[in-house]
């Protein structure tokens, strides 16, 4: 009786795994969809619109862009991933969680406008495009609190919903541009599409939410859960904030320091090796209920995950990036044309930065399920301020080339070898450390 009892539970519990196992494979392929759509429509719009701006004016759009790019970690307050763990650990209070991040956001969306606008005055006061850029492109901030229907789906491991949402705001306004680029439309409106994307995209989720049977109008408020919220979150936030020094601080930079044509180039080749980067992001936030579930069940399992999500990645990584490297100056040509052809060379080494970047995102459930977040701001900032300094020595010299390895070391630093200089944090270095080795061996 005994034997059949214990059967039944290993069944059950076998069961269990299988399916969420399923749900996660089946989670990721809607992911992979949704990044699909993007890298083609968005790849060939984004060389579209490269070619008829031009150098100098990509290279303006892109300067605005990143500026914008580089405040975006206050409108979500890095309450994501801690959102989605709440839910798994009380869903019952599912809808005063969403409630709480919802106005978390806004306020977080709203603040971070005001702050993004009145910085690019203070910058480049002088320059009314660029200003005018910027507070276009930041005003998109603000809808970014309806992304918390999308957290709700990640939890669910359904995001298959917001891919039809988003997906098809971006497709109508991908012809949009395509019809400005016909028209000869001027850059200005190339940001204001860009804002209604994102409002689009927003008005899908409200949709898809309510025709699931869901009710924004349940969401409540709870202010002893936004200060607990907000007491973890800020090591994140300013983690998040670190991350895009990483990505965006190279292309201001470079558009103070040498010029906007600079960023042009910088930014042709960042396109195509960031584009990448979908992958890691789509594989991670499917997996990672999984692997704070695993953490409920036993530590063995735990690690378990982590170790072939690293491996899995690490992979992945390096089957993009030899061939792309071997292949920088052919691709550049191809897409953008021979005014972009020095594009080539920095795209053979920024490509590099993707094995660091797969690391890191592997990583980053492990630094919220073991409450290590505020390590995982200081490893960001290493990475971060590495960027700058070496930026610093760098760029004036070698320009985009320099930006390129620039980049390249502090992610390695960031996400890799600074795990390694605390006791804390160690055991994910290792298992990092023999992610790479499965590959070479």
């Amino acid at each position: 009786m005994l034997d059949k009892y214990k059967t039944h539970i290993l069944s059950s519990f076998s069961h269990k795994f299988g399916s969420e196992k399923l749900a996660v494979i089946h989670n990721i392929a809607w992911l992979f969809i949704d990044r699909i759509v993007r890298m083609g429509f968005g790849l060939v719009v984004g060389v579209w619109i490269a070619r008829y701006l031009g150098v100098q004016q990509f290279g303006i759009f892109n300067y605005a862009t990143a500026f914008v790019a580089l405040f975006n970690p206050l409108t979500n307050l890095g309450l994501d991933s801690l959102v989605i763990r709440s839910i798994m650990r009380n869903p019952e209070a599912k809808d005063q969680i969403l409630g709480t991040a919802f106005w978390l956001k806004l306020a977080g969306g709203i603040g971070c406008v005001l702050l993004t606008v009145s910085s690019i005055f203070v910058f480049r006061q002088n320059d009314q495009l660029t200003v005018g850029l910027v507070a276009i492109l930041a005003t998109a901030g603000i809808f970014s609190a309806f992304d918390t229907i999308d957290i709700w789906f990640q939890s669910q491991v359904q995001s298959k919903y917001t891919v039809v949402a988003k997906n098809t705001a971006f497709i109508i306004i991908a012809f949009i541009k395509i019809a400005l680029i016909k028209m000869h439309a001027p850059l200005l409106a190339f940001a204001w599409v860009a804002l209604v994307e994102v409002g689009l995209g927003a008005a899908g989720l409200i949709l898809v939410y309510k025709i699931k049977g869901y009710s924004l109008w349940l969401w409540r408020w709870n202010f002893p859960l936004a200060k607990t919220l907000l007491k973890e979150s800020w090591p994140l936030m300013l983690s998040g904030l670190s991350i895009m020094i990483y990505l965006k601080i190279d292309q201001i930079m470079l558009g103070e320091m040498v010029g906007a044509s600079a960023v042009g180039l910088y930014s042709a080749a960042s396109r195509i090796s960031e584009v990448w980067y979908f992958i890691p992001m789509a594989i991670a936030s499917s997996v990672t209920p999984s692997i704070f579930a695993a953490k409920e069940v036993s530590e063995e399992l735990y690690y378990q995950r982590i170790k072939k999500l690293l491996r899995g990645l690490v992979l992945i990584s390096i089957v993009i990036t030899l061939p792309m490297s071997f292949m920088s100056e052919r691709i550049i040509t191809l897409l953008f044309g021979n005014e972009y052809a020095a594009a080539g060379s920095i795209l053979a080494i920024h490509i590099w930065a993707s094995l660091f970047v797969f690391m890191g995102v592997a990583t980053s459930s492990w630094f919220v399920a073991e409450g290590l977040t505020h390590i995982s701001l200081r490893r960001t900032l290493i990475g971060a301020i590495t960027n700058v300094l070496l930026n610093l020595l760098l760029i004036p010299h070698y320009a985009g080339i320099g930006a390129a390895i620039a980049t390249v070391i502090s992610y390695a630093f960031g996400s890799f070898l600074a795990n390694g200089f605390d006791q804390r944090t160690r055991k994910i270095f290792i298992l990092q450390i023999t992610s790479l080795i499965s590959f070479y061996s």
